[in-house]
């Protein structure tokens, strides 16, 4: 029986997804993690009480990899604005923006696709 390839062989990505800092700063000593994704549920329920503090901590520590945070507005305008903001903190950063919104809205039109 032959060995299972390496992550590092494989064409794929890793991504850490988390919001402890302490875990980011572990997965980042990692060659194998490419970059690092959360989200405001994940921030909640880690006690995350400044959320732009907080990314601005985490794109210190993945040191120039990709990260992805995601806009927690409800509404399509106040997502757009925080989106802007959140790309601005640095060329490695990625927004998520949820597909609808809490009434089932489609977010599509905000992110420039049509469905």
């Amino acid at each position: 029986m032959t060995n299972p390839p390496s992550p590092s062989d494989l064409n794929i990505k890793i991504f850490a997804d988390g919001a402890d800092l302490d875990g980011i700063r572990e997965m980042a000593a990692n060659p194998l993690i490419q970059g690092f994704t959360t989200n405001p549920t994940l921030m909640r329920k880690a006690g995350v009480s400044d959320y732009k503090a907080f990314a601005l901590d985490a794109i210190t520590i993945v040191a120039g990899r990709p990260i992805s945070f995601e806009v927690f507005a409800d509404d399509f305008n106040t997502m757009q604005a925080q989106a802007l903001e959140i790309a601005s903190w640095g060329d490695n950063v990625n927004v998520k923006i949820p597909i609808t919104n809490s009434k089932g809205e489609s977010a599509a039109p905000l992110v420039g696709i049509d469905l």
